[in-house]
């Protein structure tokens, strides 16, 4: 496309008027309309133009000229089509469309006038509307006329004021037509008026440019004439169309044609536009536009000229469309209906006024008609008024009135029994006698209307007089008596020409009410049966009487004839007001007489039902306790003048069948819905394809047309064609003088569309109500907009129901239905069901769940398959191809509308590209180039097939004790694919443990692996067999086997095979050696690296037990000692590992005793002289038995002697061993204690002193425990002051956890106090202990099931001088459900994971401080304190006491979170919720806190930890020690009796040992006699 350059300057003087003014000759104006949707004005000065006939681009430039200079400077570059200035094909057009192709003739234009001329640049491209086409910049001065307030109607008529001017001026031939549709987006306004064009002198500016209309030089020719006075002066104003169009609503449009013009000129106005260039120095420039006429436009106005206003999105609330029609009847109602026009009398309508398609002549009410319908036809009193000003009083008072001093008005005075305002000359003045009280009667039966020139100046509603001005003022007070001085107002009265005063005037008024009394008027004083006298709360208005009481005949005799109840009546067309239309048929109900009997100018009704009528809605006469009350509802009230006129007649009951059958035949029976032929007659798009299927797509009809048919319509015998008499028009129901019973508004039918699609389910589309319009000549119309509103209603596939219905009729309502049908192409793929939203969950290895996927038009319908397509399942992540998947099967259902897939196996190695997520998307691939469809897929690695161990294990990394540093197991699928994290395996190992204590199952990591990384140690000995398995379910994944390395255990130094009996092997050195035979010097005895190699002696024969160890030092231990037997034989001892019994070796030593016998020479017994030689000799007595028998003696006694000796031995080494050993165990517990000594000394300061605090904080604690008398928890703490873990009552202590208070502490005192008051006192004292069987030991029953306080915990406490008389709550480990939601990562507290609270918002609930099962710390040592499936107090005492019980600041963030506290809430000021709508009110100061201390660093946490398992093995030792004391105790009380045994039986046989001596050692006896106990 060319561009657009701004042409240069050149050198030639401008022929173009730019502005200012110029009196050099002609001009030429023309207004350009460019094909960009811009305009602009051209002005050519005559005597610049070297000639008159200019190329055509020469005047091309001169625009582009003009173009560029206004334009360039409003709009960006950019914003507007680009213009083909030097296209070859650009021409201009004129209005009467004549093409100028090479030369512009100025002949052709009349100078000083505007020509619109249409440029085309040959692009093919033009615009209908031209931004800036007019200029409505209005008159300065008339801005200040702007009305203060407007009203809708008001508005409307001022449009309709325009209409009437314009239409009055048109021949007697061309149709005079005001057109006014109200719809609720639109306003339009027609007129078949003269019309506007782009010309100066009919410009189409002058209708939106204020103080441009002409009506303001006209209204001096309005001014006297002809009543009614009927010339239009009412758009005097000039500002009623910019400002009425903008008043009704955001944006107008204003259409208008003249004769000369083959075009439409338009004008656009915008309301926003115009208020911003308000009050500004701006332009008020609007855009407008040239079409062609359409076709209604030309039907409607068939001479070629009109004018239409449309108003958009306009404000209407609850517009009655009735009550519009009727108001705006009465305000122009001389020009719908005017009796005076023709001369012939009858009734004309000299404008033909129509709101939406009705005319207004043929709409019942408003006042005037209604008026004109009830009077009577008598002669009326007509008399003309002539107002004209006085000239110094009129100059002085009202300027105003100095153009128009003349006003003229005429009176007509009607004869009619209703009461309305009057003029003063209208009232009687007469106050006593009959006759003045009858005048005074019918005074108010007389109605005057008023016909006004345009002297009077009316109001902007056009219903009444300019109330300040004077004409209004003088016509008001006209029959008052005149001031003497200052009138403004001469008035002068002309009656049939002839000129009258107010008094003759008021005479001959009199009179005439007189003269239509005596004829119209003739009274009635009684009926013919007894009356019903009804007083006061009576509807005078719709009864039409004055009085206040009458009474109710059932009969009367009028003109000879009996006039009965229920007698069925005929009164003729026009007989009275109500009757105007056609004859009624109806039932005399009742005869009204006003008045007592007797008054005077009593007036008389009939009230009678009419045929239409149900008898349930006719008039109620009610006698109540003497009361009479009548109401007239739905009845007519008709003067008895009916009967008088003759117009009132009595029916046969064969024509009153044949009316009610006429009235059924005419009632409203069907609805119906007009077929296309119908819609074609009324040039409507409403025919619903109904005799057909259609195809999704389908165009919907812009409008649907249904019609109310009256019973004798029968579809099949009536005509193809329209026929008004088979569509009802009017309301369905009758019109009666009382208003409840007159409908006000056009009844309004009801459509519904619904469609009910594959699903089988109704959706609703669409509702709406109308109310009845016309069309092309039809009335009664109901047309419904559709297509307009809903342009794409027929694409979904579906049977569309149709229903249009009357709420709350009996006639039935009408359904079309419309089978819309899929198009048979396939546009796409979808799955059957809802799976968009979800993802799918699969593994490795198996098959997706089965899936169906049905096939849709472009349209979104579904439709069958044709046959099984081919298709293709890949699985993307990020764009990239993992796998793709053809294994499967596939089904198409019963009716081929879905094709399921299933058995569709997932197989892929590169899972562990997508972890941890595993998130991927499953895409189904269409072979037939149709758009792919896919679904969001969680595809999670397969059931675990194997693990590799990373690195490699081998048998020479193994020995007993040691921790394998680095072991990581990858779990792998059968296809490759690490593990999914959180997959759980059990582990079976055999020679290994684990040192985490964490159970046998794992759970796979983040890695796809399992770490297991210094967490296995070798469990068994040397040269054993061990092997580690990982099972997924049943399936072992993993197996190794493995051996450790072997070791041998061997005596280093030589061992003799003989020795004595009761000497002593020494120095004894045993060494461990490998596989080498080299000795294995890592094998040396470090208890504090907890490396423990010992050797130990054990033997059946002897009191060697095992019980003392001997340390290895670099692989060999040495025995100082082994003491032998004194008893002969073989001895054999184990020598053995004390953790490795594998490594063990049995030495066999042979014991051998010597037992000297010496042999005395005899000496008589009296000389023989005990001589010892040595005190370890024993001599025996001679003896006078025989050698031999003494002998035997001797022998026997040798060898009880010798028993009792092994047997003193055997204790006495035993009691040694056991000596040794407790001096073993003292140096044991020495050095524990200097342990712990260090570990105190090595702990930081400040938190040594924290922990000092708290002790010194818990012990407080413990004295408020101890004050609770006689309770379980008193004894406990006293208990563990006292005696800590040490026989006899360790049994009882050591399942005995502790207090709950003592078990935990907190931070801050407000918690503590929270805390405790939450738990209450009972659960603050329980016991806490391991298991329900260390619970139940605790308490004793007697047979009738009393407690027995002499027996278990009471037994114990009584002897400890605190008893236990209060129940107590005792809470047991073993038996507590854990929390299972794992624990906080890298807490040394082992805090619980719990989530925490979150707000809607995605924000924590303000003042969250935590859960109280977290805020409550542990002391080093409850830590380490476990359940048998290795549970610690937090996740299951503290969880069983606490639950989620959530802390908040203040109570106020308490209130706030309460629906998110579950399990309860407390704050630190005091506010406690219980959970469950527990609310725990007032106040208590709990005397048992937990205890308050600082947290102590990981460091100290660590060294306290130390601390406790030092503490738990010195409280080990103590109890070895009082074991080993009691076993000593016990040995040295049975060597003691083995001596005394030994001592007497030696005194028992002294005297047989005579003659013999026995040499024995006492040092034996003596030294363990004598040895320390």
């Amino acid at each position: 496309m060319e561009e657009e350059v701004p042409p240069q300057r050149g050198k030639k003087r401008s022929i173009v008027e730019i502005s200012g003014h110029n009196d050099l000759g002609a001009i030429y104006k023309f207004k350009i309309l460019l094909p960009n949707g811009t305009s602009l004005g051209l002005n050519l000065h005559e005597h610049k133009l070297s000639n008159l006939l200019m190329p055509l681009q020469e005047f091309i430039g001169l625009v582009r000229t003009e173009y560029f200079r206004t334009h360039r400077q409003l709009e960006s570059p950019g914003t507007r089509q680009k213009i083909m200035w030097k296209s070859k094909d650009i021409f201009l057009v004129d209005a009467s469309e004549n093409r100028m192709k090479h030369t512009v003739n100025f002949r052709n234009f009349e100078p000083h006038k505007c020509h619109i001329l249409q440029l085309n640049d040959g692009s093919g491209q033009s615009a209908d509307t031209f931004k800036n086409m007019w200029d409505l910049t209005p008159d300065t001065d008339l801005l200040a006329e702007l009305p203060e307030e407007y009203a809708f109607e008001t508005a409307l008529a001022d449009l309709i004021d325009n209409s009437l001017q314009a239409v009055w001026s048109n021949g007697t031939s061309e149709r005079r037509l005001i057109s006014v549709d109200i719809v609720e987006d639109r306003i339009s306004i027609f007129d078949s008026g003269p019309g506007m064009d782009g010309s100066d002198e009919n410009s189409i500016v002058k209708w939106g440019k204020m103080g441009a209309s002409l009506h303001r030089s006209s209204k001096a020719q309005a001014i006297g004439g002809k009543p009614p006075y009927l010339k239009p002066f009412f758009g005097m104003f000039g500002y009623g169309g910019p400002i009425a169009s903008m008043h009704l609503g955001r944006c107008a449009l204003v259409s208008s044609k003249t004769k000369e013009s083959k075009k439409v000129y338009t004008l656009h106005l915008e309301r926003e536009a115009l208020l911003r260039s308000s009050g500004s120095d701006l332009t008020w420039r609007t855009s407008g536009g040239i079409r062609n006429p359409s076709e209604e436009e030309t039907e409607k106005s068939p001479h070629g000229t009109f004018t239409k206003v449309e108003i958009f999105k306009p404000k209407i609330e609850r517009l009655n469309v009735f009550q519009l029609q009727r108001k705006l009847k009465d305000i122009y109602f001389p020009y719908i209906q005017c009796d005076e026009v023709c001369d012939t009398g009858k009734t004309n309508t000299p404008v033909e006024f129509q709101v939406n398609g009705l005319d207004l002549a043929e709409i019942d009410g408003g006042e005037v008609g209604t008026t004109n319908l009830h009077s009577s036809n008598g002669p009326e009193f007509v008399l003309q008024l002539r107002f004209y000003g006085n000239q110094d009083n009129v100059a002085t008072k009202s300027p105003g009135l100095r153009s128009f001093q003349e006003a003229n008005a005429r009176l007509k005075c009607v004869y009619f029994p209703i009461v309305e305002s009057r003029l003063p000359f209208m009232e009687h003045k007469l106050k006593k006698g009959d006759k003045g009280q009858l005048l005074k009667r019918c005074c108010r039966r007389v109605k005057c209307f008023i016909d006004t020139d345009a002297g009077f100046n009316p109001t902007p509603s056009k219903t009444d007089l300019a109330h300040h001005n004077p004409f209004t003022k003088a016509l008001k007070d006209f029959g008052n008596k005149p001031p003497e001085k200052g009138r403004e107002i001469n008035v002068e009265i002309l009656r049939d020409g002839k000129s009258l005063t107010i008094l003759q005037l008021e005479k001959e008024y009199l009179d005439w009410i007189s003269q239509m009394h005596d004829l119209y008027d003739e009274e009635i004083d009684s009926g013919e049966d007894q009356p019903v006298i009804v007083v006061g709360s009576l509807n005078k208005k719709q009864l039409g009487i004055s009085s206040d009481v009458v009474r109710v005949h059932e009969i009367i005799r009028r003109k000879g004839k009996s006039w009965k109840r229920g007698q069925k009546i005929k009164v003729l067309k026009g007989a009275c007001p109500g009757c105007h239309k056609s004859n009624v048929f109806a039932t005399l109900e009742y005869i009204l007489l006003e008045g007592f009997q007797g008054d005077a100018g009593g007036e008389a009704r009939l009230i009678c039902r009419p045929l239409s009528l149900p008898d349930e809605d006719g008039c109620i006469l009610a006698v109540d306790d003497g009361a009479a009350s009548f109401d007239c509802r739905g009845s007519l009230s008709l003067p008895i003048s009916v009967i008088d006129s003759g117009k009132c007649l009595a029916v046969e009951s064969s024509e009153w069948l044949f009316q009610l059958e006429k009235q059924r035949q005419k009632a409203p029976s069907t609805i119906d819905i007009l077929s296309e032929r119908h819609c074609l007659e009324l040039e409507v798009d409403g025919a619903l394809p109904v005799d057909a299927p259609v195809y999704a797509g389908q165009v919907p009809p812009k409008e649907i047309v249904a019609v109310v048919r009256p019973a004798s319509f029968v579809s099949s015998s009536a005509s193809k064609n329209l026929d008004q008499k088979y569509i009802i028009k009017d309301n369905f129901a009758s019109k009666n003088l009382d208003q409840k019973y007159i409908i006000k508004d056009n009844l309004e039918l009801s459509m519904e569309v619904k469609l009910m699609d594959g699903t089988k389910d109704t959706k609703h589309i669409y509702s709406k109500c109308v109310t009845p319009s016309s069309r092309n000549g039809f009335h009664g119309l109901y047309i419904f907009p559709l297509g307009c509103k809903f342009p794409q209603l027929f694409q979904k596939a579906g049977v569309y129901t149709f229903t249009v219905f009357l709420k709350g009729s009996s006639f039935k309502s009408c359904e079309k239905r419309v089978l819309v049908k899929a198009l048979p192409k396939v546009s796409s793929w979808r799955f059957s069901s809802d799976i968009q939203n979800t993802v799918y969950s699969v593994r490795a290895g198996s098959c997706l769940p089965p899936f169906s996927i049905a096939c849709y038009d472009s349209y979104e319908n579904q439709i069958p398959f044709t046959s099984i397509p081919e298709f293709i399942i890949k699985s993307n992540w990020n764009g990239v191809v993992l796998a793709d998947f053809d294994k499967m099967k596939l089904e198409l259902s019963s009716d081929n509308l879905t094709l399921k897939v299933k058995d569709v196996l997932i197989e892929s190695s590169d899972l562990d590209r997508i972890r941890p997520s595993y998130a991927t998307t499953l895409v189904i691939c269409p072979r037939d180039e149709l758009p792919s469809i896919s679904v969001a897929c969680e595809v999670n690695p397969g059931p675990l097939e194997r693990a590799i161990a990373q690195p490699p294990v081998s048998d020479n990394q193994l020995l007993p004790g040691c921790v394998i540093e680095e072991l990581v197991l990858e779990m792998f699928d059968a296809f490759g694919n690490h593990a999914r994290e959180g997959l759980e395996v059990q582990f079976h190992v055999d020679g290994f443990c684990f040192q985490d204590h964490n159970g046998l199952k794992r759970k796979v990591d983040d890695r796809g692996c399992i770490d297991l990384s210094g967490l296995l140690r070798v469990t068994t000995g040397y040269g054993k067999n061990v092997s580690l398995s990982v099972l997924s379910g049943n399936k072992v994944v993993f197996k190794q086997e493995l051996q450790t390395e072997k070791r041998e255990l061997r005596a280093a130094s030589i061992v003799p095979q003989s020795c004595a009996a009761g000497s002593q092997l020494e120095n004894i050195v045993f060494e461990i050696i490998n596989s080498k035979g080299e000795v294995d010097e890592t094998v040396h005895e470090e208890e504090k690296h907890g490396q423990f190699h010992t050797l130990t002696i054990i033997s059946d024969s002897f009191y060697l037990d095992g019980s003392v160890r001997f340390a290895f030092r670099n692989g060999r231990c040495i025995i100082p000692t082994i003491p032998l037997p004194r008893k002969q034989g073989d001895f054999t001892f184990l020598a053995a590992h004390s953790c490795h019994p594998e490594l063990s070796l049995a030495v066999k030593v042979e014991c051998h005793v010597q037992v000297s016998v010496v042999e005395v020479p005899k000496v008589k017994q009296e000389d023989v002289q005990l001589q010892y030689p040595n005190e370890n000799m024993l001599l025996l007595q001679d003896s006078p038995a025989p050698r031999h028998v003494e002998n035997s003696l001797v022998e026997s006694l040798m060898n009880d002697e010798k028993e009792i000796e092994d047997d003193i031995c055997k204790i006495g080494l035993f009691i040694g061993d056991n000596e040794r050993k407790l001096e073993l165990l003292h140096k044991q517990k020495g050095d524990i204690e200097q342990s712990i000594e260090k570990l105190q000394a090595s702990a930081e300061y400040d938190s040594f002193n924290n922990h000092r605090g708290y002790l010194s904080k818990k012990e407080s604690v413990m004295r408020c425990i101890e004050k609770k008398d006689k309770s379980a928890a008193a004894f406990f703490c006293n208990l563990s002051r006292e005696i800590p873990f040490q026989d006899p009552l360790s049994q009882l202590m050591k399942d005995i956890v502790g207090v709950v208070a003592l078990l935990a502490t907190v931070r801050i005192n407000p918690l503590g106090r929270m805390l405790a008051e939450y738990l209450g006192e009972d659960q603050m004292l329980a016991v806490v202990c391991r298991s329900y069987e260390a619970a139940s030991k605790l308490e004793k029953y007697e047979w009738d099931g009393k407690v027995d306080r002499e027996h278990a915990l009471y037994a114990v406490a009584k002897t400890f001088g605190k008893p236990i008389n209060d129940r107590f709550l005792v809470i047991c480990l073993e038996n507590i459900r854990p929390y299972i939601g794992g624990f906080q990562d890298n807490d040394p507290q082992r805090k619980l994971n719990i989530p925490n609270p979150i707000l809607p918002t995605g924000e924590m609930p303000p003042g969250f401080l935590g859960y109280a099962v977290n805020m409550v710390d542990l002391e080093s040592h409850h830590l380490l304190t476990r359940t048998t499936a290795g549970h610690g107090l937090r996740e299951t005492l503290f969880y069983c006491l606490f639950g989620e019980l959530q802390v908040y600041q203040t109570r106020e963030d308490m209130k706030k979170a309460c629906f998110y506290a579950r399990h309860g809430a407390v704050s630190l000021d005091g506010g406690i919720m219980k959970g469950n709508g527990v609310i725990s009110f007032g106040c208590r100061e709990p005397q048992i806190w937990f205890p308050v201390a600082n947290l102590e660093s990981p460091k100290n946490v660590r060294i306290l930890e130390v601390m406790e398992e030092k503490r738990t093995s010195l409280r080990l030792v103590h109890n070895e020690i009082g074991k080993l004391t009691k076993i000593i105790n016990k040995a040295q009380k049975k060597l003691k009796k083995k001596i005394s045994r030994c001592r007497k039986l030696m005194d028992r046989l002294e005297p047989c040992m005579k003659g013999h001596y026995l040499e024995y050692n006492t040092n034996t006896i003596n030294s363990l006699e004598n040895s320390p106990k």
